[in-house]
C-alpha cells in the first residue's frame, strides 16, 4: 500500500453521519459552481493541493516583482482608506473579501491557463506603467485588482475567478472613485439633500429659505458641503448592498433590486439628516450643527439607513423563499 492510501486509511471516517449529504447551490457565492459532496476538499487539503503546485522559483520571482511594481499604488490606497472618510469602507471590505476567498476556497478541478493569465499581467503591468507616468491614481489602483486577477488566471484557471466573483467585486468597491466622478456627483447630491432638508423643514412649520446648498434659517445658515452630500454613506451602501445580496439572496433580479434601493435609501436618509441638523440648531442648539454632535447624528443615521438595506434584504429573501415553496407546491399538485 502507498503512502498515500495508508494516510488516506488513517484519517478515513470510521462512520458516515445520518442523512442527505449537503449539496451546495449553484448560485451561493460562498461555495459557487456545485459541488458533489464526496468530493469537495477541506481547506487543508486544498492549500496542500495549491502547494503542491507551485513552482517556487517563479512564484517566489512574481511575488518579488508583484510588490516592486504595485506596492506605492497599494500603498496609496491604504493611505486614503486611513485618512479619506469616503473611501474608509475599504478598510472593512478587504478583510471581507480575503475571508470570502479562503472560506470558498479552490474548485477541485481547476486547470491553469498560463496564456491568458500571462497576457492580462502583461496589459496590468502597463497599465500600472501608464497611470504611473499620467499621476493617475484610479487607474493605477485598478490595475492591482487586474493584476490578482491575472495571477489566479494564471494558476487556477479563469472559472476560479468566477467562482471568486464576490471577493473580487468587493475589492473593486473599494477603490475610491477617480476626483472627476466624485465631484460631479457631490454637488448633485448637496442640492438635493438641500432641497429634502428644507422642504421638511417647512413642513415643520420652521421659516426657511433655500439658495443653492445654503438653507437660511432666522439668525443661522446651514451650509451642505460636500462632505454632508450623502457620497460617502452612498458608496457604503452600495457596498454593503452588494455583499448582503450575494450573502442573503438568491436571485440576480433581488440583488440588482437591493442594489438599485440602496440609492434612494442612502439619499432620503441624508436629506432627513439635513432636516434634523436644522431642526435641532432652530430649536435647540447651533452646536447640533457642527462639531461632534453633527458627526455623531450622521453615524447614527448611517446605521438607520443599514437597518432600513437589511429590512430590504429580510423582505427579498421572505419573497424569494414564498416564491420557491409555491413552485414546489404546484410541482407536486
Amino acid at each position: 500500500m502507498s503512502a498515500e492510501a495508508s494516510l488516506g486509511a488513517a484519517i478515513a471516517p470510521t462512520s458516515t453521519p445520518a442523512g442527505p449529504a449537503y449539496q451546495p447551490s449553484s448560485d451561493d457565492p460562498l461555495v459557487g459552481a456545485a459541488v458533489p459532496a464526496d468530493t469537495r476538499q477541506s481547506w487543508r487539503e486544498q492549500l496542500d493541493r495549491a502547494l503542491a503546485g507551485i513552482n517556487w522559483l517563479p512564484f517566489l520571482a512574481t511575488v518579488a516583482a508583484f510588490a516592486i511594481l504595485f506596492a506605492k499604488p497599494i500603498m496609496l490606497l491604504f493611505r486614503d482608506w486611513w485618512t479619506l472618510p469616503e473611501a474608509g469602507h475599504g478598510l472593512l471590505l478587504t478583510p471581507v473579501a480575503i475571508f470570502l476567498a479562503w472560506r470558498s476556497g479552490l474548485l477541485p478541478d481547476s486547470k491553469p491557463q498560463r496564456a491568458l493569465g500571462l497576457t492580462l499581467l502583461v496589459i496590468a503591468v502597463l497599465i500600472r506603467c501608464a497611470a504611473g507616468l499620467a499621476a493617475e491614481l484610479f487607474t493605477m489602483r485598478a490595475s492591482v485588482i487586474m493584476a490578482l486577477g491575472a495571477i489566479t488566471i494564471y494558476q487556477f484557471g479563469f472559472r476560479q475567478i468566477l467562482h471568486w466573483w464576490l471577493p473580487f467585486a468587493l475589492l473593486c468597491l473599494s477603490v475610491p472613485l477617480p476626483e472627476l466622478v466624485t465631484q460631479a456627483l457631490a454637488l448633485p447630491l448637496q442640492f438635493k439633500a438641500s432641497q429634502m432638508g428644507a422642504a421638511l423643514l417647512e413642513m415643520r412649520n420652521v421659516p426657511v429659505r433655500l439658495s443653492g446648498n445654503v438653507i437660511l434659517l432666522p439668525g443661522r445658515q446651514l451650509f451642505v458641503t460636500e462632505a454632508c452630500s450623502g457620497l460617502r454613506s452612498l458608496t457604503a451602501l452600495l457596498s454593503m448592498a452588494v455583499l448582503l445580496g450575494a450573502l442573503m439572496l438568491r436571485t440576480p433580479i433581488s440583488r440588482a433590486a437591493l442594489i438599485l434601493l440602496a440609492i434612494p435609501v442612502a439619499i432620503v436618509i441624508n436629506g432627513v439628516r439635513v432636516f434634523l441638523t436644522g431642526f435641532l440648531v432652530f430649536f435647540v442648539s447651533p452646536s447640533f450643527g457642527e462639531g461632534f454632535m453633527h458627526i455623531t447624528e450622521g453615524w447614527l443615521l448611517f446605521l438607520v439607513s443599514l437597518s432600513v438595506l437589511a429590512a430590504f434584504t429580510w423582505v427579498g429573501g421572505s419573497i424569494e423563499r414564498f416564491v420557491v415553496r409555491r413552485r414546489e407546491g404546484e410541482a407536486y399538485a
